[in-house]
């Protein structure tokens, strides 16, 4: 206990460091300075940006007009007459809607860059964060994350409009299998998002324009949040930035992934 007392004053220097802009030029300087950085010639990196551009607005193009449910309602409607009246009384009706709306989630962020990749860059190496690499030296900084927003979280909790808002599908309370079924599809869609974000546009560009990646990647991220309540919107610029700044460091997703389910998972579960 002493030891932990004595301890104290340099976790909150260590602590103070993570609100000083000095701190954050210093990382993202390293990150420019690292191997992994500028690797490609004027050519190449010309080419590079224009592609992950193209791809990235395809991608987004696709999940912004496919994923709602007035389309997958229009389209299962075209082999099946009554599907609308079907769909409005059917038991899973809004479990089916949330598969859908997943689906287009994986094909955006996930099977376009695959396949773009495919075409385009299949005889080199595209690095894309899908090893652990360094994420556990990180650890601490993942945590110094999350921990914030559980308190939050928690504390939000207690109001009855959370309760109303959480799980987003409205029958996950219903059984164990509607609560398993949301979760596996939540989860899955942003393990598609932390792919596309951190993985294919910011690995992606690391060695054409380095640091420079967070950036870029930062403006369809906060786009993507704009039909959310303002707050949510304003927190993933500073999100966004944190967790782009961190998966170049640890040069993996998985790190950025953990703490979106670790959030999404308590949210739902304190909701029920």
């Amino acid at each position: 206990m002493a030891t932990a007392f004595k301890q104290f004053p340099t976790m909150i220097t260590r602590a103070a460091k993570l609100f000083k802009p000095a701190f954050y030029q210093k990382e993202l300087s390293q990150i420019d300075q690292s191997a992994h950085s500028y690797t490609l010639d004027r050519a190449d990196t010309l080419k590079r940006v224009g592609f992950v551009t193209l791809v990235a607005c395809l991608s987004l193009f696709v999940i912004h007009y496919l994923k709602s449910g007035k389309v997958f309602i229009g389209f299962f409607s075209l082999f099946f007459e009554d599907f609308r009246v079907v769909y409005h009384s059917a038991y899973y009706a809004e479990l089916g809607f949330y598969v859908w709306w997943t689906f287009w989630q994986v094909v955006g962020y996930i099977i376009i860059p695959l396949v773009a990749l495919r075409l385009f860059y299949k005889e080199q190496h595209w690095y894309l964060g899908l090893q652990w690499s360094d994420t556990g030296k990180h650890a601490r900084y993942y945590l110094a994350l999350t921990l914030p927003i559980l308190v939050f979280v928690l504390i939000a909790s207690r109001s009855d409009s959370f309760s109303e808002h959480y799980p987003f599908y409205s029958d996950a309370k219903r059984s164990v299998l509607d609560f398993v079924a949301w979760e596996f599809l939540y989860i899955l869609q942003f393990f598609a998002l932390e792919f596309f974000f951190r993985g294919f546009i910011v690995q992606g560009l690391r060695p054409a324009i380095g640091a420079n990646a967070i950036w870029f990647m930062m403006l369809p991220y906060l786009m993507i949040h704009f039909p959310k309540l303002w707050p949510e919107a304003f927190g993933a610029i500073i999100f966004g930035f944190l967790l782009g700044l961190l998966a170049l460091k640890s040069r993996s997703i998985w790190g950025g992934f953990l703490v979106h389910i670790s959030i999404a998972l308590a949210m739902d579960v304190l909701a029920l």
